[in-house]
């Protein structure tokens, strides 16, 4: 596939590789999705974005259906080729190509919808970057036990979607944290059946700041390893670290990665509670893929 134009892009770290696809005409295979994304002989990235029109994709047509405002599906995948639900900071840098490509307009105080495979999402400007509307989330459900390379025991994990399936396990302190080894997949019992993004989280002391909760995290994302940030994975954290401290909790969070600072807001809607991530979104570069995209077996 010759000529493919690319953008490079990032949101706290968690990198990715962005196409426009008006049209729908360049639906990549996941071995050419890996090749983007191997870090040795590919562009590397943690996944690909694709914006393509939602009338033009039957995926994004379905989704977008009955609402007028979405134009853009933004299909989601993951290093490994695999699809997945949504991406936090994925949407905010998507939005970010959108608009530096011409092919969308967010004047102040207004919200682009973006149709994802997790539903419609707004999308609004906010002084960190962006913000998103991630929409409603479950909390619990059955005990997984998670053990995790590096950390003598295994923990109780807390199920979280949102819309991404996450087991979030609290760590006792910050060694702990940093000695967790992310190299390889934690391991789950019982295994989802979709599996699931872990997170490790480590409050911070004092958890409450100016009203403000503060955890830090790293986190094992299913189809990429470990990233530096993982957008839902921080909203599933923070949900998962105010019902952990209880009633007098914070609906407000800061959540540091190792790429930088995510914020999460829980809010209410007509349908119940939302959760809200905010954060920073970068395009580094443009470029052309120079041939085909060989598969490697090497990433």
């Amino acid at each position: 596939m010759a000529g493919l134009r690319f953008t490079k892009g990032h949101g706290t770290g968690n990198d990715f590789v962005l196409i426009a696809d008006p049209d729908g005409e360049q639906d990549l295979a996941p071995s050419e999705i890996a090749r983007l994304c191997d870090r040795r002989f590919g562009v590397g990235a943690d996944g690909v974005l694709r914006a393509v029109r939602a009338a033009a994709d039957a995926e994004g047509a379905a989704i977008a259906v009955g609402d007028p405002e979405v134009e853009w599906f933004m299909d989601y995948r993951n290093a490994d080729g695999s699809a997945a639900e949504m991406c936090g900071n994925g949407i905010r840098v998507f939005t970010a190509f959108l608009l530096a490509e011409g092919l969308a307009t967010l004047p102040d105080g207004g919200a682009l919808r973006i149709a994802t495979r997790g539903g419609v999402r707004p999308v609004r400007r906010d002084g960190t970057g962006f913000a998103v509307d991630l929409g409603g989330y479950a909390l619990g459900g059955p005990e997984v036990l998670v053990q995790v390379p590096g950390v003598q025991v295994a923990r109780p994990g807390l199920a979280v979607t949102v819309p991404n399936p996450h087991v979030v396990v609290a760590l006792a302190d910050g060694d702990e944290l940093d000695a967790a080894d992310l190299t390889r997949p934690p391991r789950l019992e019982p295994e989802p059946p979709a599996g699931a993004n872990v997170e490790l989280v480590h409050p911070a002391d004092p958890l409450v700041q100016e009203g403000v909760g503060r955890i830090r995290m790293r986190v094992h994302e299913r189809g990429s390893g470990e990233t530096l940030s993982c957008g839902t994975g921080a909203a599933a954290a923070a949900l998962a670290a105010r019902s952990w401290a209880g009633l007098a909790a914070p609906s407000v969070w800061r959540v540091a990665v190792p790429g930088g600072e995510l914020g999460v807001r829980m809010l209410a809607a007509d349908d119940g509670e939302h959760v809200e991530l905010s954060g920073p979104a970068e395009l580094v570069y443009s470029g052309e893929w120079p041939g085909p995209l060989r598969t490697s077996s090497t990433r």
